[in-house]
């Protein structure tokens, strides 16, 4: 059968309104089409005459053969499980209808197939209601309606497909349509909304929870006053009672001049507005961390200025190999340490080699010089301020506290911190927490603390000057940095360390100490302890001639009695009434001494009624002057001179 064989229905067939192809159901084959069929598949008359029927029912075989089978054994057949493809792929909302024309040719019967857009007559059935009720004196109503249901009609494939919620309200606030993304973000079907005031469903609160009238809803205003209106943080509300964060564009709609309600289209940024409060907390964050390390940066570079590049702690005696046991077995806990000490002993030292060998070593050792604090200072010190908490603060200030988070506070000259703070202080060692002055959020911290003192803290627990309770929550573990006077062996190695380090400072070469260097500083009693010998050391270098130094000590204590008549090589010259006694007499009077306590102890150093014990200084101190000053023993205990 070919389409010349209805050429009889040429007229009827191109000029028909419906949607009509000719098909051979033998061969699958479209035999022609009338130019309504081409307008509804968008394809052209010659393109769809090339084109099998299968090809627009991809998908669809089963339901094509079915339908087809039914036109032949019953003449014509209806079915709406049918639906052609759009050249745009778009899916049609059709009705189908078949009727087997007689035989034309000699391939068999052909189907008149009728394709009745069901979208398009329904909007047919809407303008003639409109025309009806026009005529029944409802007219306007009904004309706004069909607006809105043409916008929802004319945009319906849009309005399926976009992801932003879409409704439409009339004039009265009663909602007209709404898309299916509204219906998902809200949690209402639109059989719950259409015809109800939406305000009062999904926007009759502001985000704080008080109420929204709905006279200054922007929404409404878009109609009430025909102009756009955009909002871009505002709240809707579920129909599980939760908010959603919303931005939203309330459109006016006119008929005419006349405004007749407004479509609003609305966007879910709830998970953007929680991004958005997560980049602001990260930026915060980054901020006060940038703060952090440049506070960390100056601090560290003020501690590198002030104390040099060594660190360590340098010695051999027992006094310092006792040290280094006791901050061998503190420094894995997070317990408070007390180092104890006369001033220019190395406390600083000892905090450090804790710190250094504690798993917070990766974070900062922070140094709090608490004799070098302005009394009114001292809080904002500690633990920061806030920007006008005060005359002159300009800007937020982190504290000794927050910066040593994770890591180590050491609390330098700790006695001199104000009673009143005692106990702040206190406080933030048993909570780890704190405010900054001005400010009313506590933050938390992890601190380890190490205190350094030369005072005697328990005296100044019971004269009243330092808390009780602060005081056994710093001496948790206690530890006594020795006088260099007390550990006399360690002195050569130490001035050696320091010449060494002062000559590559000043650039000078190679400067030795000479034994009789050695000597002299041995000898001495050193009231500066460590911080005396370094500056008699550096003093030395600077004054160095042709790599040779000179030992600066200050001079030996006076003595009033008479000298000796026989005076040589160690007398004793006069001056007028004072006596001014040299370093050998010294020395012989310091070996007279420790002579006739060691026969007096039958030879015994340590322990009680010993020599030391006598003499009232350390075993460790006695044996280093006993070997200094060259004194021996007997196996028998009997001294060898």
């Amino acid at each position: 059968m070919d389409s010349r064989d209805f050429v009889n229905w040429g007229v009827a067939f191109d000029c028909g309104i419906e949607a009509t192809l000719i098909v051979d159901p033998a061969s699958g084959r479209i035999l022609d089409a009338n130019p309504a069929a081409c307008r509804l598949l968008g394809q052209d008359r010659q393109r769809l005459r090339a084109t099998p029927v299968t090809d627009l029912h991809r998908g669809q075989e089963a339901q094509l053969v079915v339908f087809t089978e039914a036109v032949l054994n019953r003449g014509s057949y209806r079915s709406r499980g049918l639906a052609p493809l759009h050249a745009g792929e778009a899916e049609l909302r059709l009705e189908y209808s078949g009727v087997l024309l007689a035989e034309g040719g000699q391939e068999g019967p052909a189907i008149l197939l009728t394709l009745y857009d069901l979208d398009g007559h329904r909007r047919r059935e809407i303008d003639a209601e409109a025309e009806l009720y026009m005529r029944d004196g409802i007219g306007e109503w009904r004309r706004v309606q069909r607006v809105f249901q043409n916008i929802e009609r004319e945009s319906q494939l849009i309005l399926q497909a976009a992801g932003e919620g879409i409704y439409g309200i009339d004039a009265e606030g009663k909602t007209t349509f709404v898309n299916p993304a509204a219906e998902r973000i809200l949690g209402w079907s639109a059989e719950d909304l259409l015809g109800q005031n939406v305000h009062a469903i999904v926007h009759h609160h502001r985000p704080d929870g008080t109420h929204y009238p709905e006279e200054d809803c922007p929404i409404y205003m878009a109609f009430r006053e025909g102009r756009v209106r955009r909002v871009s943080d505002e709240v809707f509300w579920r129909r599980d009672g939760r908010p959603v964060w919303v931005e939203y564009t309330s459109t006016p709609i006119r008929s005419g001049a006349r405004v007749i309600g407004a479509v609003v289209v609305f966007r879910d940024i709830t998970q953007r507005r929680e991004a958005d409060e997560r980049l602001r907390a990260a930026l915060a964050e980054v901020d006060r961390l940038r703060e952090r390390l440049e506070l960390e940066n100056a601090y560290l570079q003020e501690e590198i200025r002030i104390t040099g590049k060594h660190r360590g702690i340098i010695g051999r005696s027992g006094a310092i190999q006792h040290i280094l046991r006791q901050v061998e077995l503190v420094a894995p806990t997070d317990a408070s340490v007390l180092v104890t000490g006369e001033s220019g002993t190395g406390k600083e030292l000892i905090a450090r080699a804790i710190h250094d060998a504690s798993r917070r070593s990766e974070r900062p050792l922070i140094r709090v010089n608490c004799a070098a604090i302005p009394r009114e200072l001292f809080e904002s010190e500690f633990f920061g301020h806030a920007r006008g908490a005060f005359t002159g603060a300009m800007r937020d200030r982190v504290g000794r506290f927050e910066l040593a988070d994770g890591g180590t506070l050491f609390l330098d000259e700790v006695g001199e911190i104000p009673l009143a703070l005692q106990g702040k202080l206190l406080r933030v060692l048993q909570e780890g927490q704190f405010e900054r002055v001005g400010e009313e959020r506590t933050r938390k911290v992890d601190v380890r603390i190490v205190a350094a003192t030369n005072r005697d803290l328990r005296a100044e627990v019971e004269q009243g000057r330092f808390r009780q309770d602060l005081y056994f929550r710093l001496n948790v573990f206690p530890i006594e940095s020795p006088s260099l006077r007390s550990r006399a062996e360690d002195i050569p190695i130490l001035a050696t360390h320091f010449l060494r380090d002062v000559s590559g400072k000043l650039n000078s070469g190679d400067l030795t100490l000479s034994e009789g260097d050695v000597r002299r500083l041995m000898a001495y009693t050193w009231p500066g302890n460590v911080r005396e010998l370094q500056n008699v050391i550096e003093r030395a270098a600077i004054l160095a001639r042709q790599g040779r130094i000179h030992i600066d000590l200050p001079a030996p204590p006076v003595r009033t009695e008479e000298p000796r008549a026989d005076a040589e090589e160690g007398a004793v010259s006069r001056i007028g009434t004072r006596q001014i006694e040299t370093r050998n007499d010294l020395r012989e009077r310091e070996r007279a001494s420790i002579l006739a306590a060691l026969d007096a102890a039958g030879g015994k150093v340590s322990g009680a009624g010993g020599a030391a014990d006598l003499l009232g200084m350390r075993p460790t101190t006695l044996s280093s002057r006993i070997k200094a000053l060259g004194i021996g023993f007997e196996r028998t205990g009997r001294r060898k001179i």
